[in-house]
This record gives structure tokens, C-alpha cells and sequence, in this order.
């Protein structure tokens, strides 16, 4: 089987399309080049499928090595036979690759490897072939200075014959498919769950049981999360019955006597052997399903988070609030630059409201701020509501953003290199202000998992997590593109073709020569080569660049295609851009080439219509109840504004401008039954929710949109 045989069978994709990914792949094409400009080669495949088959195509290669060290480890122990390499070589599933290799697998000394040493082999095999009687007879012919007596004898024959069992391919197989149907979680609360209070958050499993396969990803999770921690002990197991029978039935032939031999081996196999390794493949298997769920929830809501709506280059004023220690005010320019901070104490114990007021009021004027962005932790509210009781001279917007991750920033190194005359507090404030400017931009510079927009993001595999997370920062980041003159570089670094150090590379060299005027000039970048550049050039943007198209999503390789349209028009290219009339009269046939086709040509005649125009939409201010400050302000069945801050496969939490945010559970999204949350909502979107229950001691909120 070739790499795109296998890829075909799994993904919904025409070959000719998986065959030229594979090979776009291979030349160290990025992803989103290849989704966007190669759309003819690849047959308009999208960036989900083609991530699908560069995973697929790492899988085959991982599938393939295995396999060499497989029999490259039992052909040294001369133990390769042709039908053994026959299966080897036909299996394209690791987990029968390791099945097939298990009885060759190097392991610590085992009861059967120290019965072989004893001479009982032999007595095995006659067990195994079932041919004899007086079974206890014929033991007394292997016993030796260690072989003390007939019992002896056969419990270590019992032994191999385990052993043996064990390493059965069919039955390995048929018990997986057992448990993958009946396995079933029971867990009991233990001493330190009975005795901690932070047990009581996983109270509900404290003694639990459900079939495996119906447990949903987050319960899962949870389960494993409380065991991890020491609250309770968690099993996966079957009924004994239907998996016993199945191996008597293939492994005892007649009643003879080696029948009640083999009855005693059959039962220690699955029992010692057999039964713990399956059941732990199974909850392995069941965790990855469930890791690959949370993964995905995760990866939705950072995608939906980092393209959240940004307010553009406005001069913003942002306050990282608090009480005792004051709220820290930072002043920024259009290009999130600091341009002055202060700490102000306008809630208790100082309460020194009026003298704040002034300053706010004076650094607004003298900073001349369009916008104010204040950030939604300990004492948000309040200071929302002190901010909106100053008289203005002029409209001054105000927003609440997400505070989430802006503590890891302030300590990060990247910070500390951006201010490192400040400390956190101010570094904190600066990444709330820009956030509301340009979220894509500021939360980049923070580790996604870090953000919290998800569910149970550390206890999933952590190398998935990062990998698919980095995989959406990269598409995010070129959906958008990034003004190269003014992208930090964290942000560069996201860069199809760019990474880490081309990213330093590029600042270094801007530093040192001033503003990029044309995309050519990336060619002066040092370790900045061609490949670099044909996956580059067109993710990066020059505004007010003297070729129009150098600000826009249109690659280079295609300048030469639109200086021909302008001058088939009778229009220099300038001209040519944003002129809906002169584009839609051009007809887009005459213009294919070899390199570019008509899916290449469609999406350049859409570019010209609004060149590097932004997928996002504007910020918009949002309103809570001004009424609702705590928790203890809830009344059940009331009605009230919410912003949806993050999603999980059960339901959506609901920000309602208090400390504690509102479940809305999957079942109370809308009328009728819902799969998918996303379907319904999406992260920072608008809702109106009623309450239906306030437990105050446990500070959780349920709430619902069937209004």
C-alpha cells in the first residue's frame, strides 16, 4: 500500500488532489500556501482537509518505520519467517503491527520465561495439543532439582501456555472488540476524597458507573482529572463470562484431560495478563478520542478568539482593574506604543473616586484617546461603572475585553524584551489595551493554552494540544495578514514559510533600514531565500506601498497576470484596483496559464475588488445590565444581556458582567436537539439569557436562550 492509497481510503478527497498535496508537501509547502495559492493543483481543497492529509501522510510514515524496526529486530533473532513478513508488511495498523511483534517484544523476566529455563516447554506443547490423558503422569517426567513435584510442573507449563495465550493475535482482537463495546467505568471515592475539600468539585463521581464508549469527552476527563488527583479509584472492565468464553472456545478442542489444564491457564491469562492490557488500551484509545474532542473545542474557540472583531488604530486608554493595590492605567498611540501610566484608587479602602476621575479625564484629553478597554477581572464592574460617570469632552467609547492570559504575557520574556523599564502591572494593562486594538496581534504573544478558552486543556496529550493550537494561530494569522512594517515578532513568526528566526531576522533588518517599501525588499532579509519568499510574500502587507498589489492577498507570481488585465483595459494597474466596473468586465479565460488557473484567477479578481480587506468585523461596545454587579444581584427567571465567553461540547459559558460566569447548558441553547454548540453560538457573540438557577454557595449560575 503507497502513502496516497492510504490517505485515500480515509479522506473524502479526489486523488489527483491528494497526490498533488502530497507532492506540494514534499517540495516544504505550508498549509495555507497551499490552500490559497494552488488551489488548481489541489482541486480547491481547503486548509481542514489538506492538515487532514499531511497527518494522514505522518501516520503512513510512522506506520512504515515501525514496521522496519519490527523486522529488523526479529530477523536478528532469527526467528523471520516468509509469512511473518507476509503480515507485517500487509498491517497498517499499529496496534496489530504490535500485536504480530509481541511475542518477540524484549521484556523483563516473566513466570513463563523462568518456566522455559525450568525444561517445562515441552510439557506446555503437549498440554496445548491436547492429544493426551493422564496428564499428571506425564508431568512427573519433567521434574528436576527445581521442579520439586507434579503441581509444580504443571503450573509452570500453565505459565507458557498463558504467555502464549496472551500473544494470540484473534483472540487479542476479539477481546478489544468486547471491551470496545461493553467496557465500563466504575469508580469509589477514596480516603483523601472523603477527607479534602477540593474533592467536592468531583463529587458526582464519587461512586459512578457508565459504559465506556457513552461516557462524553469532558466526563471522561473529569473522571480521569479526580483519579489523577487522589479523590477517587477508576476501573475499566467487562463482564468476565463473554470474554472467558470466547477464549475457551478457541483455544480447548476436546474434554481430555489437558481440558482442565488449559481451563486454569485460559483464566490466569486473562486475568493477570490479557485483561489489565486491554482494558488500558481501551481507556488509552477512549482518552485520545476524548483529548482529540477537547482538542478541537479548544481550537474552535482560539480560532474564534484570535479573529474576534478588533477596533483598528485608535489611541485607547486601558485599565487593568483592582481594588486595594488600584487600578493601573496605561495610555496608548494608534500603534499600541506606551505613551504613559499611572495608578489610580478609586474604589476602597482609598476611595479617592473624585481625584481619578480628574486624572482619567485629563489623560484622555492630553493623549487624545478614542476608546477606553477595561479588563474583565476583580473589579471590572466597578470600574466600568466609575469610568461611564465622567463627562467627556468628547464620545469615548468604552469596552470590557478579556483579561485571559494578559498575567502570562506580563511575565513573559517576550514582555520583558518590549518593556523592560516596567514591571508586570503595566505590562498587563498594555496587552488589555491592545487587545481591544488588535486581539489577533497581542494574543499571539501568549502561549494559546494559556488563554483558557476550552476544556481540560492540561490534561490532554499536550503535544497534540500544541500542535493542532499552533496549526490555528497559523491560519488565523494568514486569513488575515500582517502589516510587516508594524507586525511584532511574535506575529511574524506565524507567517507562512516565515517562523522564529526569519521572524527576528525581518525586525532586525527594520530596525536597521526603516520601513519595508515593496515585498521584493524581503529578498534583502539575511537567510531569507526564495522558498521563504514564494510561501511569504503574499501574507504580508506594505500599505501605502507603491505598487498597490503589494498591500494586498494577491502573490507576486501573479503581478505580471494583473499588470496585463490593467493594460488589456486600457488602465494602469493603480487604476485597476478597487474599479468593480473595469473587473467585472474581464473575463478571466483569457488569462490562464499553465501555473494559474481559473480558481487562482477568481480569487485575484475577488482581491482586486477590495484588496486587504480584513475578514473581521469592527469592535462593537457592549452593554450589561447596569443593575447586576455580584452574583447576589441574581434573581431567578430574570432576563439579561450576556457575552458568550467560551464553549465546551456540553454548553456555553455566558459572561453577565459578574465574577461568575452562566452555563447555558446544550439542552437550553434553543428549541429542539443540538449536536454541535457551535452551531447556535459562537465565542464574544451577544445573547440575551434567562436565569433558572443561582446556587450561591457554589458560585454557579444555570441559565437558558429558550426565552
Amino acid at each position: 500500500m503507497t502513502n496516497l492509497e492510504y490517505i485515500a481510503g480515509q479522506v473524502t478527497a479526489p486523488k489527483k488532489g491528494i497526490e498533488a498535496t502530497l507532492k506540494l508537501l514534499a517540495e516544504d509547502c505550508t498549509i495555507p500556501f497551499i490552500a490559497r495559492y494552488r488551489k488548481d493543483a489541489t482541486g480547491n481543497l481547503d486548509e481542514v482537509v489538506i492538515e487532514q492529509i499531511a497527518k494522514l501522510n505522518q501516520n503512513f510514515e510512522a506506520i512504515v518505520k515501525r514496521k522496519e524496526a519490527i523486522i529488523k529486530s526479529i530477523t536478528e533473532q532469527n526467528a523471520l519467517t516468509g509469512e511473518l513478513s507476509a503480515k507485517i508488511n500487509g498491517c497498517f495498523d499499529l496496534t496489530e503491527l504490535e500485536d504480530l511483534y509481541l511475542p518477540y517484544k524484549k521484556k523483563k523476566k516473566t513466570r513463563a520465561d523462568v518456566a522455559r529455563e525450568n525444561g517445562l516447554e515441552p510439557l506446555a506443547k503437549i498440554i496445548m495439543a491436547q492429544n493426551s490423558d493422564d496428564i499428571d503422569f506425564i508431568a512427573s517426567k519433567y521434574l528436576n532439582d527445581k521442579v520439586a513435584n507434579e503441581d509444580d510442573a504443571l503450573q509452570g507449563a500453565r505459565d507458557i501456555i498463558a504467555e502464549w495465550i496472551n500473544e494470540n493475535v484473534y483472540i487479542r482482537k476479539s477481546l478489544r472488540r468486547i471491551f470496545g463495546r461493553k467496557a465500563a467505568i466504575t469508580t469509589k471515592i477514596t480516603k483523601a476524597g472523603k477527607e479534602d475539600e477540593k474533592a467536592k468539585k468531583f463529587e458526582q463521581y464519587f461512586d459512578w458507573s457508565e459504559n465506556l464508549t457513552k461516557a462524553p469527552s469532558h466526563r471522561l476527563l473529569a473522571m480521569l482529572r479526580a483519579e489523577n488527583e487522589g479523590f477517587i479509584k477508576f476501573k475499566v472492565e467487562i463482564e468476565n463470562d463473554e470474554a472467558l468464553d470466547l477464549m475457551e472456545q478457541s483455544v480447548i478442542k476436546n474434554n481430555r484431560d489437558t481440558a482442565g489444564q488449559l481451563q486454569l491457564a485460559i483464566e490466569d491469562s486473562y486475568k493477570r495478563l490479557l485483561a489489565p492490557a486491554i482494558s488500558n488500551e481501551v481507556l488509552q484509545e477512549a482518552k485520545a478520542k476524548a483529548d482529540a474532542v477537547a482538542i478541537q473545542v479548544f481550537a474552535g474557540n482560539l480560532g474564534q478568539l484570535l479573529l474576534a472583531p478588533p477596533l483598528g488604530e485608535k489611541r485607547i486608554l486601558a485599565i487593568d482593574p483592582g481594588f486595594r493595590t488600584g487600578c493601573k492605567v496605561v495610555c496608548l498611540d494608534e500603534k499600541g506604543d506606551l505613551l504613559y501610566n499611572e495608578t489610580i484608587f478609586p474604589h476602597a479602602p482609598q476611595n479617592e473616586t473624585a481625584i481619578a476621575m480628574k486624572k482619567i479625564r485629563s489623560m484622555v484629553n492630553a493623549y487624545k484617546i478614542d476608546a477606553i478597554s477595561i479588563g474583565n477581572g476583580t473589579a471590572s464592574r466597578e470600574t466600568e461603572h466609575f469610568i461611564k460617570k465622567i463627562a467627556f469632552d468628547k464620545p469615548v467609547q468604552v469596552f470590557v475585553v478579556s483579561e485571559a492570559g494578559a498575567s502570562v504575557y506580563s511575565a513573559s520574556k517576550i514582555a520583558r524584551d518590549e518593556f523592560p523599564s516596567y514591571d508586570v502591572t503595566v505590562r498587563g494593562a498594555v496587552s488589555i489595551g491592545r487587545r481591544l486594538s488588535d486581539p489577533l496581534a497581542e494574543l499571539v504573544k501568549i502561549e494559546p493554552k494559556a488563554i483558557g478558552v476550552g476544556q481540560y486543556q492540561h490534561d490532554v496529550d499536550q503535544s497534540a494540544l500544541k500542535g493542532e493550537l499552533d496549526t490555528v494561530v497559523m491560519r488565523c494569522v494568514n486569513s488575515v495578514g500582517v502589516n510587516i512594517n508594524t507586525a511584532s515578532k511574535s506575529l511574524l513568526g506565524y507567517v507562512s514559510g516565515i517562523g522564529e528566526k526569519l521572524a527576528e531576522n525581518i525586525v532586525t533588518y527594520r530596525s536597521e533600514n526603516g520601513p519595508f517599501e515593496d515585498r521584493k525588499q524581503l529578498k534583502k532579509v539575511p537567510r531569507l531565500g526564495e522558498k521563504a519568499y514564494q510561501q511569504a510574500a503574499a501574507f504580508v502587507r506594505i500599505p501605502n506601498a507603491q505598487n498597490p498589489l503589494d498591500n494586498s492577498a494577491v502573490h507576486p507570481e501573479a503581478y505580471s497576470i494583473v499588470e496585463k488585465m490593467a493594460k488589456d483595459m486600457k488602465l494602469k494597474t493603480a487604476d485597476l484596483v478597487s474599479n468593480k466596473e473595469a473587473i467585472g468586465k474581464i473575463n478571466i479565460d483569457t488569462y490562464v496559464t499553465p501555473e494559474i488557473g481559473k480558481l487562482t484567477l477568481q480569487d485575484i479578481l475577488k482581491e482586486l475588488e477590495k484588496p486587504g480587506l480584513d475578514p473581521r468585523k469592527a469592535a462593537k461596545v457592549f452593554e450589561f445590565d447596569p443593575n447586576i454587579r455580584t452574583i447576589g444581584d441574581l434573581r431567578i427567571g430574570m432576563v439579561l444581556p450576556g457575552i458568550v465567553n467560551n464553549i465546551t461540547n456540553f454548553g456555553c459559558f455566558v459572561d453577565l458582567g459578574i465574577k461568575e460566569s452562566g452555563l447555558v447548558h446544550i439542552s437550553q441553547l434553543k428549541e429542539g436537539f443540538v449536536s454541535d454548540v457551535n452551531e447556535v453560538v459562537k465565542l464574544h457573540q451577544h445573547v440575551t439569557v434567562k436565569v433558572v438557577e443561582v446556587d450561591e454557595a457554589r458560585k454557579r449560575v444555570a441559565l437558558t436562550m429558550i426565552l
